[in-house]
């Protein structure tokens, strides 16, 4: 079973649908037993940095997580999903993340934001999650990134007025800037690939 955190971070009913095609059961829940036991557990985001923290450690997010860690229990986060994995984030002022990750997310530097809409990703070599899609874009609604590599991950990155992290991969921790649930066959093709190693 793939368990999607509710925590109060926008519309996640199309990420419920995505990773239905996966064929595995997919349940929306802030249960915190189910959100530990499921094979996978998905952070969804969407709103501001702050905001998604506050909500994430009401639903008493950072025990789930840390539990997850400590068993090796696979976790994908989403857009600011992802962002909250690092140490802190700069928007309306410094929000302490969830320290999986070090490293700031800060205002990108583009003149025109958000950066919504379709970019390519330089993905990494011997990709689980870009396997098959390496080449392919996918679609983004963000004005905040990461912009340093995760030591020891697999980093992937994209341009908008200057470069910024777009999804990393660890042995058990992976995550997207981008919104693979909204990005057509390709986000689903990456969806299927992470529900391929639970």
């Amino acid at each position: 079973m793939i368990a999607i955190l509710d925590y109060g971070s926008g519309n996640i009913r199309s990420a419920e649908r995505a990773f239905a095609t996966t064929g595995l059961p997919v349940v929306v829940t802030r249960n915190p037993k189910v959100c530990e036991d499921a094979l996978g557990l998905v952070i969804p985001g969407v709103g501001a940095f702050a905001s998604c923290m506050a909500g994430f450690l009401a639903v008493d997010g950072a025990s789930i997580l840390k539990s997850r860690i400590e068993k090796s229990r696979p976790i994908l986060g989403i857009c600011v999903g992802m962002q909250i994995l690092f140490h802190v984030g700069t928007e309306n002022g410094a929000t302490k993340g969830l320290e999986i990750w070090p490293g700031e997310v800060s205002l990108i530097d583009n003149e025109i934001l958000p950066h919504m809409g379709w970019n390519s990703v330089q993905a990494p070599a011997n990709s689980n999650l870009f396997r098959g899609v390496e080449a392919a874009d996918f679609y983004f609604v963000h004005s905040y990134a990461a912009k340093t590599a995760v030591s020891g991950a697999l980093n992937a990155f994209t341009e908008y007025g200057e470069t910024f992290l777009s999804a990393v991969e660890t042995s058990h921790i992976s995550a997207t800037q981008f919104h693979p649930e909204k990005s057509g066959a390709a986000g689903l093709k990456l969806i299927a690939n992470w529900a391929a190693t639970l």
